[in-house]
């Protein structure tokens, strides 16, 4: 055989900063304290644990390619035509699709400076040009995003509530950022958290996706429903951009567990209240403590909180060392532009009051 040149990918693939996710594991450490990648505190209803367990036996089987039982429930869950809905193994998912079928080399893709890294991973992906947008207090900016919109954008993403700041832009602003774009820009709006927002202002794009031809609605059951390991997503939309999602996703792509789980965690209401019951308490309560001890908190309406820590050597980097040291992970946030914080998502009651603790030894305050 005679000597080539090896394989290479295209050009721009190279560029592309893979996802870093928080860590789950500690050498030596069995159970860590795993507060570093937005899980449910209270983890996934015992009513889809035992749909899981009970969708074993069928596992020789392909899935529903369409997963109708699970569409069907979440349009009686949400108020919504089952025909407009599309799942996905997570809302990644969806988001690289949406980003390859509506983008390409030559086209920009707009996001929060601060916003999900998934967001220029999926543009980079499709040879588009991820542009991130400055923002205001950390929070997503309507008007620098419009100002930004050019003859070559064809997405803009905003995660609402977003990651990693916790932080919203209510009902008019959201309404007023679809306003003001061209109906050929495609809007995704990335509701992952919105089960655990319980303001009257907030607004998670439902409506906005079933009225407009041009707007996306994704989310996620990786988050209050606590079915992370399973993948499971799902957005809705036009007939047009569910049409064109159906022709791109692989088939198969949603498993018959995560379809079986997913329904009865749907299903199990009062879990889901309990979860959001739960972080209605114990988000307060952490960030309220960590602001007693001199750090500076980002008003977050989600599960978790973002914290700012003093220069070194007190910095957010020694802080996630020492943490680390007493077995309790939380995430750094360097790839988000935000190297002096960290993000701590709200666990058990156990689990918060270790960690107001362990940043009271850091600070040398306790």
């Amino acid at each position: 055989m005679s000597a080539s040149k090896a394989p290479t990918p295209r050009p721009g693939i190279l560029d592309i900063a893979a996802y870093q996710g928080g860590e789950g594991r500690i050498p030596g450490l069995a159970k860590p304290i795993r507060l570093a990648s937005n899980e449910s505190a209270l983890g996934p209803s015992p009513a889809a644990v035992a749909a899981y367990k009970a969708a074993a036996d069928d596992m020789f089987r392909y899935p529903d390619g369409h997963a109708a039982a699970l569409r069907q429930t979440l349009a009686r869950h949400h108020g919504i035509d089952a025909d407009r809905i599309v799942c996905g193994a997570g809302s990644d998912d969806l988001i690289h699709l949406l980003a390859s079928a509506y983008a390409g080399p030559g086209d920009e893709v707009l996001y929060g400076k601060h916003g999900f890294a998934i967001y220029p991973i999926a543009a980079q992906t499709a040879g588009a040009t991820p542009v991130p947008v400055p923002e205001t207090n950390l929070t997503f900016d309507v008007d620098a995003t419009l100002a930004r919109v050019t003859k070559k954008t064809r997405i803009v993403f905003i995660a609402n509530p977003n990651n990693p700041t916790g932080t919203f832009i209510p009902r008019d602003a959201l309404a007023r950022l679809h306003e003001g774009l061209p109906r050929s820009v495609l809007l995704v709006v990335d509701s992952a958290y919105a089960e655990y927002v319980v303001r009257n202002d907030y607004d998670p794009g439902l409506a906005l996706a079933t009225d407009a031809p041009n707007v996306v609605m994704t989310r996620t059951f990786s988050k209050i429903y606590a079915l992370g390991g399973l993948r499971l997503g799902w957005c809705t939309a036009s007939p047009a951009i569910v049409d064109v999602l159906n022709r791109v996703r692989n088939p198969f792509n949603v498993s018959s567990a995560a379809t079986a789980a997913g329904i009865a965690a749907l299903e199990d209401v009062a879990s889901v209240d309990k979860a959001r019951a739960h972080n209605d308490v114990w988000r307060p309560f952490l960030a309220r403590e960590l602001a007693a001890l001199g750090l500076e908190i980002v008003p977050s309406v989600a599960n978790f909180v973002l914290a700012r820590f003093p220069a070194a050597p007190k910095d957010a980097a020694a802080a996630w060392d020492f943490l680390r040291g007493r077995g309790i992970l939380v995430r750094k946030v360097g790839v988000y532009h935000l190297p002096e914080y960290l993000r701590i998502t709200i666990g058990t009651e156990a689990e918060m009051r270790d960690v107001v603790a362990a940043v009271s030894a850091f600070l040398g305050k306790s």
